[in-house]
């Protein structure tokens, strides 16, 4: 007589420490994330290194070059260069770990749910879902932003609306893998609730998938919503803001290069971090993001 094996084959705390081994010997990982955590200690820090308010301006200090007085320069109204740097990672930060908690989370319920229930309820959502991917995400984000307005919840919500489907085939395709498995099978033969399975059996298999994922949306909603602000659709001026001063800047880039140069070295390197992490994620955890839907 066989048995059916009722639990996943490795408890939650040995996967976890496990996956943890296996993160610290990939250098690329480390690497990037080691980038962000530095760009995370600024962000929290800006009060204390910068010497100058971020909006606050002097038109008799416009357009300065690096000096002892302004590292890097000032700006056309005056605004100290770096101050604004140091701050907009606090921005760009904030609302883009927003924006990501969302996108992942609801496309991981969601994607999760349609693995499960399969069906006329996989087949609509994916039907819903290729309907929003046929639109290029910056068109969707414009028509987000210009029919609600500016605002970090507008722009949430607006990445969400850009992001949620591709999440939602990414852990798809994951969790397809787990649903077969016999400890899922005990438990829909146990009489447990859709809910009950997805949070004890199909989750903290695909846990990793979930991780890769999060570090790989986290730099590209990063990238769009500083196109948002360079487009003039994100952060309102005098918001310190990596896109919008090379937006405010750009016309003056031949005066006082560093304050366009300054806030794009810093987005360059906050998206290295991140593609950085989510590769050596990828790597060390055995994610395959082409073979999941990605």
């Amino acid at each position: 007589m066989t048995t059916v094996d009722t639990a996943p084959a490795v408890a939650p705390a040995a996967r976890t420490a496990r996956a943890w081994r296996t993160l610290c010997s990939s250098r690329t990982a480390v690497i990037g994330l080691a980038i962000v955590a530095v760009h995370v200690v600024i962000a929290l820090l800006a009060p204390l290194l910068a010497s100058y308010d971020p909006i606050a301006g002097d038109a008799s200090q416009a357009l300065l070059g690096p000096g002892g007085a302004h590292w890097a320069g000032t700006d056309q109204y005056g605004r100290d260069v770096l101050a604004r740097v140091l701050y907009g990672g606090r921005y760009a930060l904030g609302v883009s770990v927003a924006a990501t908690v969302v996108s992942v989370a609801l496309g991981t319920v969601a994607g999760c749910a349609a693995a499960l229930r399969g069906g006329w309820f996989d087949d609509l959502l994916g039907r819903v879902l290729d309907a929003v991917l046929a639109v290029p995400a910056v068109l969707a984000l414009l028509v987000v932003v210009t029919a609600l307005g500016t605002g970090p919840a507008v722009i949430v919500l607006a990445v969400a609306v850009v992001f949620v489907p591709q999440v939602v085939r990414v852990v798809r395709g994951a969790a397809l893998a787990v649903v077969p498995a016999d400890y899922v099978t005990a438990a829909r033969a146990r009489g447990e609730g859709t809910w009950s399975i997805l949070r004890r059996e199909v989750l903290p298999n695909i846990v990793d998938v979930v991780c890769v994922e999060f570090a790989m949306r986290a730099s590209w909603v990063v990238l769009l919503i500083s196109s948002l602000s360079f487009l003039g659709f994100g952060a309102d001026p005098p918001t310190p803001d990596w896109g919008l001063m090379v937006a405010e800047n750009r016309t003056a880039i031949t005066v006082v290069p560093m304050a366009s140069v300054a806030p794009i070295i810093a987005l360059a390197t906050l998206v290295i971090g991140l593609n950085l992490a989510a590769d050596g994620l990828s790597k060390a955890w055995g994610v395959d993001r082409i073979r999941e839907g990605s």
